[in-house]
């Protein structure tokens, strides 16, 4: 068996990629160090934001009714877990879970998560994995005699364009076998109200995303201006999908690698996208993965929805 490529190799090759495409591009999976986690986790108290206040707001009601359906001792994986707030929620909600297994790319933010979460549930085991869970996962725990309720909140699913969001639902699938899946999904398509999420006029997104430059200077030796960069949103329809970019204000050349990355002003890098996905849509696309929609939550207020999957293999 080959050795797994080193992840700063990775990190660097995947950047070189994407930088010197036609239209540059990062891998928004490199937005997620232990600095973007905890950015991110500051936006999302921000009231703007909207999709946090909605899925919280709809959670507690879907945990008590999972708790009818979920037996004893259920094994819950969540992918992406970040700062491991809303499984709070379904933990305290379920009927004796035997362990939760805590999925994300960023290592140091993950400790410091299940750190915090441990004390709270003493009988709980509390299994973290760092990977990058768009790429196939092996769970290092064997199911509870509860089976398994796999969790992926939010709107990270959007961050997939429809091809890619149901490779992602196979690969979930796979890793999970037989399942319950609880799927966040954002369905809003209302451009004022995207506008002040995503464009964040605290400053607080704009930081999120220049951080994956600040990582190219910090891990990869790259020597890029931070202040050169403005961060901007574009909303666009077929598919429905928000698009962040950093802007060169300037024209600069600026070295990663071997490579010299030329920008003219006004050229962009395409950071991060998060699609947009009505009930409809998500459910054909994990109904095409081998997935059975279940039940559909939608927030009061907006257009947040909670899915809920089965598989009945992998």
């Amino acid at each position: 068996m080959s050795d797994p490529i080193d992840p700063r190799r990775e990190f660097l090759r995947d950047a070189l990629l994407g930088l010197t495409a036609e239209a540059k591009t990062l891998p928004g999976k490199y937005l997620w160090d232990e600095t973007g986690s905890d950015l991110f986790d500051q936006i999302c108290h921000n009231p703007d934001y909207y999709p946090t206040r909605q899925e919280m707001a709809l959670l507690p009601r879907v945990a008590a009714e999972l708790a009818a359906r979920v037996r004893p001792g259920v094994t819950v994986v969540e992918f992406g877990s970040g700062a491991s707030r809303k499984i709070r929620t379904l933990l305290d909600a379920l009927p004796e879970p035997a362990a939760y297994v805590a999925i994300d790319i960023s290592g140091a933010y993950l400790e410091d998560a299940i750190r915090r979460l441990a004390p709270d549930y003493p009988d709980i085991a509390m299994v973290p994995v760092c990977a990058d869970y768009t790429k196939p996962v092996q769970l290092p725990v064997a199911a509870g005699p509860g089976g398994i309720l796999g969790f992926y909140p939010g709107t990270s699913i959007g961050n997939f364009a429809p091809p890619e969001a149901a490779l992602f639902l196979e690969r979930v699938r796979a890793t999970l076998g037989p399942s319950l899946f609880l799927v966040g999904a954002d369905a809003t398509v209302e451009p004022e109200r995207l506008q002040r999420a995503y464009g964040g006029a605290d400053g607080l997104m704009a930081a999120f995303h220049r951080n994956i430059l600040v990582r190219l200077n910090r891990e990869l030796g790259a020597d890029f201006d931070i202040d050169n960069f403005r961060h901007v949103i574009e909303l666009y329809p077929d598919p429905q999908r928000v698009e962040a970019h950093l802007v060169a204000l300037r024209p600069a050349t600026y070295r990663l690698g071997d490579q010299a990355i030329a920008f003219a002003a006004g050229e962009r890098i395409r950071t991060d996208t998060s699609h947009k996905y009505a009930p409809s849509v998500f459910q054909s696309l994990a109904s095409q993965s081998g997935w059975r929609p279940r039940t559909l939550w939608q927030a009061e207020e907006g257009d947040f929805n909670l899915h809920l999957l089965e598989s009945t293999g992998g």
